[in-house]
């Protein structure tokens, strides 16, 4: 689908108070915080800035963003759980603005994290960017899938296939997904007004992921570490327009 620039100024703002969300969130990381704290930081933002959360109560989830420490790849509920120094923990966030969503998303060491966790973040980081630049117009959608497979292949890390982006406006999840890897085919050719959340997903082990029993919470079969970046982007003429944009 392809947004008028009055939608597109409506995504904007939304991406605004997710970037807020980024920061402040961000800032609140540390031992000793729990999971709850972080949530109760982002439910302060969206209510300041008059937004709506669009993650509470999606399908039922019971938070304003999800927080996934470790080896929790993604849709972690915020509760009880303590950050612990050496932690990475991944916060995926978001908000509605006149009924227009944005969708973000980073991962964030805890203290001092070991040099394996540190080159994780920074590759998945890598990828989101790298797929990031492939979004102009007349390009192929599933470039942005070959883009994060190259740079965390190339890192010795593996792609999580189960959990992809998505196209983003009015709701939070739109088509066409937007996968994290090549799925052998180009894809719809991108045009400008198109806005996608781009969200790779990248593990230090394998790929395989199992649902744990909150029916949420999403974790890397082998235990290993995974990390998630995400940004809300849209297809202009000047180039990839990053919403969500933080200093993550």
């Amino acid at each position: 689908m392809r947004r008028t620039p009055a939608e597109l100024d409506k995504m904007r703002k939304a991406g605004r108070v997710v970037a807020e969300i980024l920061e402040r969130t961000r800032a609140a990381i540390k031992p000793g915080v729990t999971t709850l704290d972080l949530d109760l930081v982002s439910r302060e933002v969206i209510e300041r800035r008059g937004a709506r959360s669009n993650f509470l109560n999606y399908h039922g989830f019971p938070a304003t963003i999800c927080t996934s420490p470790n080896d929790m790849i993604v849709h972690g509920i915020p509760g009880s759980y303590v950050l612990q120094e050496g932690d990475i923990i991944s916060i995926d966030c978001g908000a509605i603005i006149e009924g227009y969503h944005g969708d973000a998303a980073y991962t964030a060491p805890v203290g001092t994290v070991s040099d394996a966790a540190t080159r994780l973040m920074e590759v998945t980081r890598q990828s989101l960017w790298s797929s990031i630049d492939q979004l102009h117009e007349g390009n192929r959608l599933h470039e942005v899938g070959r883009a994060v497979q190259l740079v965390a292949e190339k890192a010795g890390f593996s792609v999580v296939r189960n959990y992809v982006g998505h196209g983003i406006g009015t709701a939070m999840h739109e088509q066409p997904s937007v996968p994290n890897y090549w799925p052998g085919t180009p894809g719809p050719k991108l045009k400008v007004g198109n806005v996608f959340a781009v969200e790779p997903m990248v593990n230090i082990g394998s790929p395989d992921t199992v649902e744990l029993a909150d029916g949420w919470s999403v974790v890397t079969r082998d235990g290993s570490l995974s990390a998630h970046f995400e940004h809300t982007i849209a297809v202009t003429e000047e180039g990839p327009e990053v919403f969500t944009r933080a200093d993550v």
